[in-house]
């Protein structure tokens, strides 16, 4: 699978253009402001039919105009897919596929995989647990459509047993009989969301902890460890357990919607005691190792989207993932920087072909 062509109309900075990709890795560069990383946030869109860096659709319609569109035309064993992805103002967000316009987006994910490293990434360090619970959340889900479902009904249920403590504080009043109707729903799906997760993780953390080797050159010894309230006790005993403090509180203080990973380098936190570069490293290993994940997952090589990846990072881990990058197991890759000659001499190195858009032209 790869991307033979994207055509952008009122798309963020981009008023109209078209790009005609390589088969193996394009590059987008340019000052920072003309929209280099606009274009690999285009090529996310296709995948996952919403922007990787703004939630709200309506912001990514160029200033003063009433719509956006891009279009992409993939190449999937050896047919061709159109994949377009449009917006006006005031209105729904429409996808097609091939003329065919989806009912459901999610049916759409894991259609066309992709991975994204980029520097906003680094939220996954510095911000809370929600943020962590969504990366394993997208994973997960990009390959298990059962699960997203469950998480869904999950988080329902959550909402609607909150929604009952908060009646039950007004009124002064209790109900246990009402209250275990969703407490059993919490634990059905709860549970096998924390399966899911641990199953997940049990496969992940090995590749994750092979990637950063070969990135840092095997000279720090980092861990990912899966965090849940479920490790030590189970669903029924944690919701008895804390079931006063809910009460008082008046919403769900305990599951598996507080799940977390923790990052660590050397024993401790990576957020407190990595340097920028270990940090980045750490979490360009977290993105290679979804990359294989996926594509053991699904069969299809993922295409991959590479932000500002030089940046912050020393001579020696640069090379070390251009040594990564050549290897067969990747497919086509997209990469912004602001230096031509930095990326011109990096891609030259991989042997690949290769195409480079000079975007400050």
């Amino acid at each position: 699978m790869y991307l033979q062509k994207i055509s952008l109309v009122n798309f963020k900075n981009i008023e109209s253009q078209t790009f005609t990709f390589e088969k193996k890795i394009n590059c987008f560069v340019g000052n920072n402001g003309v929209g280099k990383t606009n274009v690999l946030d285009a090529i996310y869109y296709l995948s996952f039919s919403k922007s990787y860096f703004n939630p709200i659709a309506g912001q990514n319609i160029r200033h003063n105009q009433d719509f956006f569109v891009v279009e992409g035309d993939y190449l999937v064993n050896e047919r061709l897919e159109k994949i377009i992805c449009s917006l006006k103002r005031g209105q729904k967000k429409v996808l097609k596929r091939n003329g065919k316009v989806y009912d459901r987006f999610s049916d759409h994910i894991g259609q066309f995989p992709l991975v994204i490293i980029s520097p906003a990434d680094r939220d996954l360090i510095i911000e809370g647990s929600d943020t962590r619970r969504k990366f394993i959340d997208g994973v997960i889900s990009q390959q298990d459509k059962q699960y997203l479902k469950t998480l869904i009904s999950y988080n329902k249920v959550v909402s609607q047993r909150n929604a009952l403590l908060k009646f039950f504080a007004a009124n002064r009043t209790f109900d246990e009989l009402n209250l275990n109707v969703y407490n059993e729903q919490l634990m059905l799906y709860g549970t096998e969301i924390f399966e899911k997760r641990k199953a997940f993780l049990k496969e992940f953390v090995p590749i994750f902890n092979e990637k950063y080797q070969m990135i840092s050159n095997e000279k720090e010894k980092v861990a990912l460890h899966y965090k849940s309230q479920l490790n030590d006790i189970t669903f029924e005993e944690l919701l008895k357990n804390n079931l006063e403090k809910d009460k008082i509180l008046q919403y769900t203080s305990v599951g598996i919607h507080k799940d977390d990973l923790n990052f660590e380098i050397g024993e401790y936190p990576i957020k407190k005691f990595g340097s920028q570069g270990q940090q980045k490293s750490y979490l360009i290993a977290l993105k290679l190792a979804q990359f294989e994940f996926i594509k053991k997952q699904s069969n299809i090589t993922p295409i991959l989207l590479l932000d500002d990846i030089f940046d912050k990072l020393d001579e020696n881990r640069v090379s070390q993932i251009v040594d990564l990058v050549n290897k067969d197991e990747f497919g086509q890759i997209f990469i912004t920087d602001t230096h031509f000659e930095r990326t011109e001499s990096v891609v030259k190195q991989s042997n690949k072909p290769y195409e480079i858009f000079n975007l400050s032209e």
